[in-house]
């Protein structure tokens, strides 16, 4: 069946002519339209889009002009720009809009000949663990449709981890691939903060935002990685750096050194992610491992900072959403009778909080209490990491503390959604990459991620350092009961 390929093994398909592109594309369309009705995955499918892609990228393959991912599909979170394409943010606020531009990730990927499925479903503007907050609709976990995909790259998960896409890309602000990633079972990448172009991505924490690839395997994940990274003019954060190209030929991981943090291996996660985690340790030891347990103690105050950093940030970058420029309109008196309406009826709880928050932290009078400490926070999290990372490859934790959690089981409790990136937030802080990936499943056979770090430009090692894990921990590559 073509929706189960991987995209290495869609490549090479497509390339020995054993499948079409346009075969490929329909594979998927149809398989979206039968079947993401139990997922709610996609916000929007651009079938005529997807199948005019899919003819160009045939012609490229007859030319003999392909490249690695020519002809194959991807989806896109809805919170890139995509020329001609609605993208909402899943918020009400932007219902309608319709950019006159790609993103740089989404240019990359037509320009390598790519396929764009369609837009897939978030938390609203990128603001939430569970793709609960969105404007539109549910997203599902395809391992129990009763539980939640994490988020808020929910839609990006749960589409490749049902097949609705062998590739998907999303944003990741303080964990919104990996943790989803984790919950699906599939493997979640966030590059080093600025190797991935943000031009184009609407931002919520501008020095948090990152996009990277959702994927089966790492070596997807890491062709996707070099389709869309390297220097981008129009983004004044992006790294004077090359594409990320990891070498796969001979990965060893014996002699490797690999942190464990204490405090990401306490007693706050589930007891099924801490046997599962401890297993692929023990497991990665025989292989000539060698692990040694550290403290990082400002971990512990990494959601806290987060809370204030992530918050002040977007409410900035969200005071342009005003009714005058984008979206719909609400009717008020005056000028500031527009806005205020506009951005009442426009945005949903989750996000009026963050604004509210980020608002009052950057507030005259509380600013050094509260922004300017975090950030010291921030500064003295990154300054552990980096001493921990002179004598280790990678640090390794699990990426969630715990596993997928039923659909509105904690919408009645913030924190405990938010305690969710406990994990996966220093990463953000520290500008690392980091990736996470299948490394076994609880007793309700719901997937457990282990989560990988790395030095911040050292993307290679750690992909390489990943696919070595990976091929350790084979037996934990799984597909969901799927529709």
């Amino acid at each position: 069946m073509i929706t189960n390929l991987t995209a290495a093994e869609l490549s090479r398909q497509l390339k020995d002519r054993q499948l079409s592109a346009i075969e490929v594309a329909e594979a998927f369309l149809d398989r979206i339209e039968t079947t993401d009705s139990n997922y709610g995955a996609y916000l929007l499918v651009d079938r005529k889009g997807a199948l005019a892609a899919a003819e160009r990228a045939q012609k490229l393959i007859d030319a003999d002009a392909s490249g690695p991912l020519t002809g194959v599909p991807i989806a896109i979170k809805d919170n890139m720009s995509t020329e001609g394409v609605e993208t909402t943010c899943a918020s009400k606020i932007l219902k309608g809009y319709v950019p006159p531009f790609d993103a740089t990730v989404v240019e990359r990927c037509k320009a390598a000949g790519m396929v764009m499925l369609g837009k897939t479903n978030l938390d609203e503007f990128a603001m939430g663990t569970s793709t609960e907050n969105s404007a539109f609709q549910l997203t599902r976990n395809p391992w129990d449709t009763t539980r939640s995909p994490g988020g808020s790259s929910g839609g990006s998960a749960a589409a490749v981890a049902a097949e609705l896409a062998p590739l998907s890309l999303g944003s990741d602000t303080g964990g919104s691939i990996r943790q989803p990633a984790a919950l699906c079972g599939i493997v979640g990448y966030k590059p080093t903060y600025g190797r991935v172009s943000r031009y184009g991505l609407i931002a919520f924490g501008s020095s948090l935002d990152q996009i990277g690839p959702f994927a089966r395997t790492v070596e997807d994940a890491a062709l996707l990685a070099e389709t869309i990274s390297g220097h981008d003019p129009l983004d004044s954060t992006s790294l004077a750096a090359p594409p990320i190209r990891p070498k796969f030929d001979n990965v060893n991981l014996k002699g490797k050194r690999v942190a464990l943090p204490k405090e990401l291996l306490a007693d706050a996660n589930a007891p099924a992610v801490t046997r599962e985690v401890e297993k692929a340790i023990e497991a990665l030891r025989r292989e000539g491992v060698i692990f040694e347990e550290i403290s990082l103690p400002s971990i512990q105050y990494g959601v806290t900072t987060y809370y204030i950093i992530a918050p002040a940030e977007a409410s900035s970058n969200l005071a342009r959403f005003d009714g005058i420029r984008f979206g719909p309109r609400s009717e008020g008196e005056g000028h500031i009778g527009v806005v205020e309406r506009t951005r009442a009826e426009g945005f949903g709880h989750e996000v009026k909080s963050r604004i509210m928050i980020g608002t009052y932290a950057l507030s005259a009078g509380y600013y050094d209490a509260y922004y300017l400490r975090a950030q010291q926070v921030r500064a003295k999290m990154q300054m552990e990491f980096a001493e921990a990372f002179h004598k280790f490859d990678a640090i390794l934790s699990p990426t969630s503390p715990v596993t997928a959690f039923k659909i509105g089981e904690l919408s009645g409790d913030p924190m405990a959604l938010k305690l969710l990136d406990y994990c996966t937030i220093p990463a953000n802080m520290g500008g690392m990459p980091g990736i996470s990936l299948n490394c076994g499943f609880d007793d309700g056979g719901l997937p457990v991620g282990l989560q990988l770090l790395g030095a911040p430009m050292e993307d290679e090692k750690l992909l390489e350092m990943a696919r070595g894990v990976e091929q350790v921990l084979r037996d934990a590559r799984r597909r969901p009961p799927l529709a």
